[in-house]
């Protein structure tokens, strides 16, 4: 990390930007982290994703089976450009198989949202354990592949007539109550201060228009200078 570029490339972002960076890192985590699969509705994977930059999650996971994910600006409002993306959409494979392993490799426990078994209620969930949150869609839901390698279950108590919430707004309600109760607890869920330099130098970066420009000018004519 160049802690001096860092330093250099500052002075081109407001001070309320670059406060408002340290106080959205602070809030950061990866203690959990969202999948979302086949998820064609634009506004529906727009929102899921913009439920995501709010309630904190840093990195989100696309599967690309059968359709392509597309987040549309004016849902998402520019959440998109601060979140970390990982599309799972290799051809001639199980897009879902592999996005399971990477996360499982990372220390998460898969868990599947479906409101159709005996899953564990919401407000019982262990937040302990890191987690992975699999949405799929609305009708269909989750693919058998999710359920059939699922760690866990997890529902949103319901007391109405209908048996589903559209998944913009059942990843929204999940998500607060997961925010909340690890904000309350012990947990270490906070980004590393290694991950939020990086952050930060990546932020300040995206918002700077001549970035590139700047940059260059930097290693070429002030850091062999230092």
């Amino acid at each position: 990390m160049d802690e001096k570029y860092i330093e250099y490339i500052e002075q081109f972002v407001t001070e309320k930007r670059r406060n408002l960076f340290h106080r959205v890192l602070n809030e950061r985590t990866r203690h959990f982290t969202v999948a979302i699969e086949d998820i064609f509705q634009p506004h529906n994977a727009s929102a899921v994703v913009r439920s995501c930059d709010i309630f904190g999650i840093q990195d989100v996971h696309v599967i690309e089976n059968k359709y392509r994910f597309y987040a549309s600006n004016r849902v998402a409002k520019g959440a998109q450009k601060w979140l970390d993306f990982s599309l799972h959409n290799q051809k001639g494979v199980n897009n879902t198989l592999i996005c399971i392993d990477s996360l499982r490799a990372k220390g998460y426990q898969i868990i599947a949202t479906t409101p159709h078994n005996e899953s564990c209620m919401l407000q019982d969930f262990d937040i302990t354990q890191k987690s992975a949150f699999f949405f799929g869609v609305e009708k269909e839901g989750l693919s058998k592949h999710v359920m059939d390698n699922a760690d866990g279950f997890l529902k949103i108590p319901m007391v109405g007539f209908t048996e589903s919430l559209n998944i913009s707004v059942a990843a929204a309600i999940i998500l607060q109550n997961l925010n909340e109760r690890l904000k309350k607890s012990a947990i270490h869920w906070q980004l590393t201060e290694e991950e939020k330099k990086e952050k930060y130098q990546e932020w300040l970066e995206k918002s700077i228009k001549s970035i590139q420009k700047i940059k260059e000018h930097y290693y070429t004519q002030i850091a062999t200078q230092l």
